[in-house]
């Protein structure tokens, strides 16, 4: 009987169609610029361009509130389920509500 490896499972597991990006959109600068406001909503995209500050991808796709900045970073609380969490992220990885 052969002894199997198990398989590894990281954070980017699984995520190889998931973090994709379309070609003309790989190199934008303008996300590393964005400014947001205390109390404003966003959505959590992730940006797989920039691995700093990146949300795990279970967060993709939900909105939050912007609750606060720490350096660069915002701090945003997201509902997952009937928690409330706190996510430390770029603003490369996040959208504007309504600016999809």
């Amino acid at each position: 009987m052969i002894n199997m490896v198990k398989a590894s499972k990281g954070l980017r597991t699984g995520t190889r169609r998931k973090l994709s990006r379309a070609f003309r959109s790989k190199f934008t600068v303008t996300p590393y610029l964005r400014k947001f406001d205390a109390e404003e909503r966003v959505i959590v995209s992730p940006n797989s361009a920039s691995r700093r500050g990146m949300p795990h991808v279970r967060f993709m796709g939900a909105s939050g509130v912007v609750r606060g900045k720490r350096g660069n970073a915002y701090i945003v609380e997201v509902k997952d389920g009937n928690k409330k969490k706190t996510i430390t992220t770029g603003p490369e990885h996040l959208v504007p509500v309504g600016k999809g």
